[in-house]
């Protein structure tokens, strides 16, 4: 291979590693301007720019002007319906066909008894995880650490109000989209997993139009 054809794979690798960074970046953090993405990946803002160009193209991203005051208005970007969709999702199709069986012949009861079974069966092996952890902290990192590893790009914070757990993504979105009384199982998860000294509140929800799920987490008086 010559150094011409080096060149152009090594720029090809560089620049689809740039694509999948500002992708993952926009979904972590939701929109942002060609600036800050390039601020944020160490690029030059026309480079970022042409790089959100070519995935608008394909359907990835999208722009959203916002005027602030004189001048020419922002764009802000963000990812599309199919951007999201690049992030992984656990056999979502098989996950709602199954489903939707068994509220169609056994009726929805029966559905909700077999989401509650697996909610007990998530709930003891996270149980099983955390049973060495002795501070709230100690549980929401270790909990943190066990959904990122799930596919769930989750992430904590320690701020005035307590703590901040954030899900930028649902690998089970399609399956929760389709029945709801999932989302609930998850987090009555999450709370029997801190325990009874705690409250959680779900303050972002990606079912009712939320780019996330966030949950806020403060111990009782």
């Amino acid at each position: 291979m010559n150094k011409t054809s080096n060149y152009l794979e090594s720029s090809s690798v560089s620049s689809q590693s740039a694509i999948e960074k500002i992708l993952k970046v926009l979904k972590t953090e939701g929109p942002k301007t060609a600036g800050s993405l390039a601020q944020v990946l160490g690029m030059t803002g026309e480079g970022a720019r042409l790089h959100l160009l070519k995935l608008a193209e394909e359907g990835l991203v999208q722009a959203t002007s916002e005027a602030k005051g004189v001048g020419r208005p922002t764009l802000n970007w963000s990812l599309t319906a199919a951007g999201n969709a690049r992030f992984p999702n656990t056999h979502d199709n098989l996950s709602v066909q199954l489903l939707n069986t068994i509220k169609a012949e056994l009726g929805e009861q029966v559905l909700e008894q077999i989401i509650d079974r697996r909610g007990e069966e998530v709930f003891s092996r996270y149980a099983e995880a955390l049973k060495d952890c002795h501070s709230l902290e100690e549980k929401i990192n270790r909990f943190a650490t066990i959904r990122h590893q799930e596919g769930y790009i989750a992430s904590w914070q320690k701020d005035e109000f307590g703590y901040l757990l954030v899900e930028n993504h649902c690998p089970i979105c399609a399956a929760a989209t389709a029945n709801p009384v999932i989302c609930r199982s998850e987090l009555r998860i999450l709370k029997q997993v801190l325990g009874s000294e705690v409250e959680v509140k779900r303050v972002d929800h990606i079912l009712e139009g939320a780019r996330r799920c966030a949950y806020r987490i403060t111990l009782v008086l």
